[in-house]
């Protein structure tokens, strides 16, 4: 099939779900790199879809896949099979023990519907709080909590669903007497509205500890311990959706591990599956006993399937085998100085943040106005993937275009400067080329 053929049929045939394709056709993967149907070689730092920690074909998932298909890969959803339930044992393993029940599903939003399902059920209320800049999947249930996009044209979403305010450091309103951020402030004043829009059926509220789709935004240390703290004076609970953040990638094997704050539900995807459709729930005992009394029901085609238990636990053994927990810690210091470095260099370059190997910047036009770039985000976008570098940039309204950093867990010392080298280079020659 030619190239041209390739994209007419893309025209005539595919619908449409979002921004527009990557001008590329992707013939295969390996590692960190995809390959189009030149040849080419493109440094992935966006790990698929946040997803590929051990990089593309990974030899192990590769084994585990290609064993469990042809032996065990799927069974009728009340069958058990022993890698979901070692799965199950391994995960809270990892986990402080008041995290010791798991739902094995297949979607981040499904988990984050099973979660919510869960906390409406547990609580007997119905509103879910989420962030103002939130994406928690598109099923209904996550979609209805999902504020950063896709709110238009749809229609009511369900009933009860309220925000707070994004705690972006970086354009807040809420400033101490020196100018720096008041996070405390803010949380405060967006729970008073939260009580304020409150029918007083206050369930739980679900938020990532890392914003990805939101922008890169990191809850400043200390808000969580906050948040569940306002959640239980409410009777809420507290839902942590580490799709992004979960098994490694922030330099904790858990996001949430840095404030020492667990959840009362901890909902797991993209990671979990290194890439591939794998997703958990997990909770207490306490809250799954009174669910399953009150008739909790999660029963879906690929619940408890034995290959996603099988994919998941091999990344669970991957992770532990090649201390990918502390690699990610020590790539992400590089990676944070490269950045750092070109905030430094670049006036367009106006925030530096996230942890680990989830890091982004915000462009804009100068650091003082703070006025957002997204022409010239889009323009660095495309002289990246001209040099061989894939990323993805955020744009929101109200902020400048954002670049999400993403590469794998296995990234090499030398993939991870070299992507960064492209990033600047493919920044200075836009620049260059501006009237």
């Amino acid at each position: 099939m030619s190239t041209e053929t390739f994209w007419d049929d893309v025209d005539r045939h595919l619908i449409r779900y979002g921004a527009g394709f990557t001008p590329r056709i992707i013939e295969s993967a390996a590692g960190t790199r995809v390959h189009d149907s030149t040849g080419a070689a493109i440094l992935d730092f966006t790990s698929g879809q946040m997803s590929a920690v051990l990089g593309h074909a990974h030899p192990d998932i590769v084994r585990a896949v290609s064993g469990s298909v042809a032996s065990l890969d799927h069974l009728f959803s009340g069958m058990l099979s022993r890698p979901v339930v070692d799965l199950a044992k391994r995960l809270a393993g990892t986990l402080p023990p008041e995290l010791s029940k798991t739902l094995l599903v297949t979607t981040g939003a499904e988990s984050n519907e099973a979660a919510v399902k869960m906390a409406k059920l547990y609580t007997g209320k119905y509103e879910i709080v989420s962030f103002d800049r939130s994406w928690h999947g598109m099923t209904s249930g996550a979609a209805a909590a999902t504020f950063s996009a896709g709110r238009r044209g749809y229609g009511p979403v369900l009933p009860g669903n309220l925000t707070l305010p994004t705690p972006n450091g970086y354009r807040s309103p809420f400033r101490h007497a020196d100018g720096s951020y008041d996070w405390e402030a803010e949380l405060r004043y967006g729970f008073g509205l939260v009580d304020q829009q409150s029918t007083g059926s206050l369930a739980a509220c679900l938020v990532e500890p890392i914003l990805s789709s939101g922008g890169i935004i990191d809850l400043p240390p200390g808000y969580l311990a906050l948040l569940k703290e306002l959640c239980a004076e409410r009777g809420m609970l507290l839902v942590l959706d580490e799709a992004q953040t979960g098994l490694g990638r922030t330099g904790h094997m858990y996001a949430f591990e840095r404030d020492g704050v667990a959840p009362d539900i901890l909902t797991l995807s993209k990671t979990l599956g290194a890439g591939l459709p794998v997703a958990a729930v997990v909770t207490g005992a306490e809250i799954e006993e009174v669910c399953r009394e009150r008739g909790f029901l999660f029963f879906t085609t690929h619940v408890s399937d034995p290959l996603a238990a099988t994919v998941a636990l091999t990344v669970l053994d991957v992770i532990e085998r090649d201390g990918l927990v502390a690699r990610a810690a020590e790539l992400g210091h590089q990676l944070t100085a490269r950045l750092l470095g070109l905030r430094e260099e670049y006036e367009v370059v106006g925030d530096v943040r996230g942890r680990g190997l989830l890091q982004g910047i915000e462009l804009v036009t100068d650091k003082e106005s703070k006025a957002p770039a997204d022409a010239l985000g889009q323009a660095v976008t495309a002289a990246c993937l001209e040099r061989g570098l894939h990323l993805n940039i955020v744009q929101l309204p109200g902020m400048g275009g954002i670049f999400r950093i993403a590469p794998p867990l296995t990234t090499s010392d030398d993939e991870l400067h070299t992507g960064v080298d492209i990033l600047e280079a493919s920044l200075k020659a836009v620049l260059a080329d501006r009237p």
